[in-house]
């Protein structure tokens, strides 16, 4: 790079939930996708950890913001204040100057002409000078190591905050993908729904996050279920504070109806599959990754339905951001994968 090297390589997975950073090969920046804006200036005050902190316990000058929705940007001001200060965490070394910045940045399979200029306007806005884009069930193959490049199928599933996309690779290209909004979010809203529901009690989205990572299950008979979850909210009837104790096999039904709708997203692209790449999956299996991978059961779940091997990837949390990082170190090799 040189004293004076002025440009500067992050692969970047911007989520809905969270936002990657991946620089020289080392994951740099790992923070919720979240800001927080004083509403009279409208000055941004924080961002990230420091941003979820606050979610849900603001007071009348402060609200937070998650500037993504359902894996495209929804408020495009507060996006690029979010890179531009995930960027500013990233300490450069060997540059006495602002680099420039050269930036691979993954995007949902289903996005739009305008959803894809609003991502590249953000990040040229936060500073990059070159900016791609790489479809995130593409970065996710990449992330698992999966050979994108071989003429045979492979399969993977990235359920990641706000979208969940099923896609079939072969020579570099995805031969058939289906992208839907039922995601990490929609399971956290799920969960918040069926407490209030069937227990008269409101609990917060940070709260609701927690017990869909402690006893998030997709399936009722788990082989080592984890210990109950106990919560304390505010009585619906009363107002008055109210002690439950959740297990697994609860939240398993409270998230039946989305997950209902990711098994119909795996069947359409099994659908879809020409017969030559169909036997290659059934041979080599399918891959998850994304958080929603974390899911209990999930795999065992879908290949109950399916017939087919399910297997979640090695940390599947980073796979799409390894995977962006693995583009952007052979640029020239996968350009034929960027937008």
């Amino acid at each position: 790079m040189g004293l004076f090297s002025l440009t500067q390589e992050l692969a970047m997975d911007l989520g809905t939930a969270n936002t990657i950073i991946i620089h020289n090969g080392k994951i740099m920046v790992d923070e919720p996708s979240i800001v927080a804006v004083d509403q009279h200036t409208g000055k941004f005050v924080a961002i990230g950890e420091q941003a979820r902190q606050m979610q849900g316990k603001t007071n009348q000058n402060l609200r937070t913001i998650r500037p993504l929705r359902d894996g495209v940007i929804a408020d495009f001001t507060a996006a690029e204040q979010m890179i531009r200060g995930m960027i500013k965490k990233i300490k450069f070394s060997n540059t006495l100057f602002t680099p420039s910045l050269k930036m691979v940045i993954c995007i949902p399979s289903g996005s739009t002409n305008v959803e894809i200029r609003a991502v590249r306007d953000s990040a040229e806005h936060a500073g990059g000078r070159e900016v791609y884009m790489i479809y995130e069930p593409m970065a996710a193959a990449l992330g698992v190591g999966l050979d994108v490049e071989a003429p045979e199928g492979n399969m993977i599933i990235d359920i990641g905050g706000g979208t969940t996309e099923v896609a079939v690779i072969s020579l570099g290209g995805i031969v058939c993908s289906q992208s839907i909004n039922v995601a990490g979010d929609v399971f956290t809203e799920d969960i918040q729904s069926y407490i209030r529901q069937q227990h008269n009690v409101r609990i917060g989205e940070r709260t609701a996050e927690e017990i869909k990572k402690s006893l998030g299950a997709a399936i009722q008979d788990l082989e080592n279920p984890p210990e109950d979850f106990v919560v304390t909210g505010p009585s619906l009837m009363t107002s008055l504070p109210a002690t439950l104790r959740l297990s697994s096999q609860e939240i398993a039904y409270a998230l039946e109806k989305s997950l209902v709708k990711v098994d119909a997203a795996v069947m359409k692209v099994l659908e879809q599959i020409p017969p030559e790449l169909y036997s290659d999956i059934v041979k080599n299996g399918v891959y998850l990754a994304g958080g929603g991978a974390l899911i209990r059961g999930l795999d065992k779940r879908l290949q109950e339905k399916t017939n087919i091997k399910f297997q979640v990837a090695e940390d599947p949390l980073l796979a799409v951001a390894r995977g962006t990082g693995v583009a952007l170190k052979n640029i020239n090799r996968f350009s034929f994968l960027m937008k």
